[in-house]
């Protein structure tokens, strides 16, 4: 419906955005002048009701947060409730953490690779249309997506909220022989994902770049996924990242209520940033393998990719590295033994982060000296990239504009494309995006 000072557009069953929401766009003279990501489901309380639980529960139940990313939420919840406790899980036992990361990495990725975003490219409205003209696409993506869901259903219990994760390690190790079959998954996996990244290096992007700080965890010797330190790339050229220690996390990391959504907003040091793929590429790219480095530069990334349209080839040379690392986790694996440290509670505060697919994840928890949470502290990525999502959004429909106005349907899916470059995960569940565009 159109009217003389505003236009209203309503998108119903967006199914390839997790979540609920709204975007209102005011337009001033053919200015830009406010865009706001509206996310107006229910808080969930996670927080809260962590407070009087026993230090063992954290992992089990922040892995109900996502059913796209649970790994995330329990290595994130293992990792401060043992730095609480003064613990260090290592050896075979943190290798089995990590390769289980691998597994959420791939199906994640794939998912929102092949699912969510290559429909965007490809003019289709959903994967199942655009499995209709390209099947062997979407059957290859679902092959690489099946080889991450056993990784997760082997380590984790089950593929969906994993149940043999713990404070300390896993209730059951596995032993080589279970992993064998994996292994000869992942080699067939492999190849499809360097197809992945060859095909979509052929679509057409549109140029854009984000000019929100880079935000990721950065490890020395390698990409980081299931650890690391906190470390910022400044925007603007010549700058150098620069880390803190994770402990100062909320110090650098603020979030704040915005009176139009119900998701908190953050900034770091008073800044739009931006976590996930684009940001861990930019940061700790050069520490890829060189196999999986060559693969990147022959799909045309050298150096920082700041086009968030191209973020879909950044998540494909993610998924590629995962394999490759998934593969070695596994070529050197034997069993631990025992399943799990002991982790004896004391009082304290302890954080933990990790790199979900979508970025940063960081947990923080208060603990008595009979290991009940006093406090818990969940700082998720998609909260992180609100700010940078909606100036991407203003940025996109304001270029729109100038090369003249368009249709309602054409200016909404721009605005959802822009949106699904992100990958945010609003909730579980994805309903509809309203679109309001307010003309003075």
């Amino acid at each position: 419906m159109t009217h003389r000072g505003s236009r209203v557009l309503h998108v119903g069953a967006l199914a390839r955005v997790e979540g609920e929401g709204a975007l209102h766009l005011t337009v001033d003279a053919g200015t830009v002048t406010a865009a706001q990501l509206k996310i107006y489901e229910p808080p969930r309380f996670f927080e809260a009701f962590l407070r009087g639980r026993r230090y063992t529960e954290p992992p089990d139940i922040t892995s109900r947060v996502c059913g796209i990313c649970p790994v995330a939420y329990q290595m994130s919840a293992c990792r401060a409730i043992e730095d609480v406790c003064g613990v260090t899980v290592d050896g075979q036992l943190a290798a089995l953490r990590r390769l289980l990361y691998c597994g959420e990495w791939i199906e994640s990725q794939t998912l929102h690779i092949y699912l969510l975003h290559a429909p965007d490219f490809l003019g289709y409205d959903s994967a199942i249309h655009l499995s209709r003209d390209h099947r062997a696409d979407v059957e290859r993506g679902l092959r690489i997506k099946q080889a991450g869901n056993a990784i997760v259903e082997l380590l984790g219990g089950r593929a969906i909220h994993p149940v043999n994760v713990r404070v300390g390690g896993f209730h059951r190790t596995p032993t080589r022989s279970e992993l064998r079959p994996l292994a000869e998954r992942l080699r067939r996996a492999r190849d499809d994902a360097e197809e992945t990244v060859r095909w979509v290096a052929g679509f057409d992007f549109p140029d854009a770049e984000c000019d929100a700080d880079l935000f990721a965890l950065a490890e020395p010797d390698g990409y980081a996924i299931d650890g690391g330190t906190p470390t910022v790339l400044r925007h603007g050229n010549g700058q150098q990242p620069r880390a803190f220690p994770l402990r100062d996390f909320t110090a650098h990391v603020v979030e704040e209520q915005v009176p139009y959504s119900t998701a908190l907003q953050a900034r770091l040091d008073g800044r739009r940033h931006l976590t996930g793929s684009l940001a861990r590429y930019a940061i700790s790219g050069h520490l890829l393998p060189p196999a999986v480095q060559e693969a990147a530069r022959a799909a045309g990334l050298d150096g920082a990719c700041r086009n968030p349209f191209r973020s879909i080839v950044v998540r494909a040379v993610e998924v590629l590295y995962a394999i490759e690392e998934a593969l070695g986790l596994i070529s050197v694996y034997e069993p631990p033994p025992h399943p799990a440290v002991d982790v004896t509670p004391r009082a304290g505060t302890g954080h933990g982060a990790t790199e979900a697919p979508r970025g940063t994840l960081y947990h923080r928890y208060v603990l008595d000296a009979d290991g009940i949470v006093t406090d818990a502290r969940l700082v998720p990525p998609t909260s992180q990239n609100q700010g940078a999502i909606e100036e991407d959004l203003r940025r996109v429909v304001q270029d729109r504009i100038a090369h003249g106005d368009t249709t309602d349907a054409e200016l909404t899916r721009l605005c959802e494309r822009a949106i699904r470059n992100h990958d945010p995960c609003i909730s579980c569940s994805a309903h509809f995006l309203d679109l309001t565009i307010e003309r003075a």
